[in-house]
């Protein structure tokens, strides 16, 4: 019993670090989905001060240039931490998966524990009874 408890303790820990780490992703995805929003923005008003839009004219901003390289680097990032997003959820999945078998093992125990209490009890009872009506019988075949 004891250790049953403390696996289930175990899963609960597995289950909290994997929403932790799931949760830890998510918000940095969003920080780096506001950064590629800013760097567009960025690159935008950089077009606009220029007045040229196309990347491969001779006179397009360098600054423009390093920050849609800054923004590839960002993508290529985003979708590295989208893997590990994906990856970290399945594992949470599968950690609750495992910490609800445990605790069904666990409440099936206690159940068929007390389903047992309760027969016990209950023979006890029918032994009682049992034991007042064969006195009552005695009493009643003495007089």
């Amino acid at each position: 019993m004891r250790n049953k408890e403390s696996l289930i303790r175990l899963h609960r820990f597995q289950v909290d670090e994997r929403r932790r780490q799931v949760a830890d992703l998510e918000s940095m995805l969003d920080e780096f989905h506001r950064r590629e929003g800013d760097l567009n923005k960025q690159v935008q008003a950089e077009q606009d001060k220029a007045g040229i839009s196309d990347v491969g004219h001779f006179a397009y901003p360098m600054f423009a240039k390093s920050m849609l390289v800054r923004r590839e680097n960002l993508l290529q990032s985003i979708d590295e931490i989208s893997k590990q997003l994906d990856d970290a959820k399945e594992q949470l999945a599968d950690s609750y998966r495992d910490l609800k078998k445990y605790e069904l093992m666990e409440e099936n125990r206690k159940r068929r524990v007390k389903k047992e209490a309760v027969r016990l009890d209950q023979k006890e009872m029918d032994e009682i009874s049992l034991n007042i009506h064969r006195q009552g019988n005695i009493e009643a075949s003495n007089q």
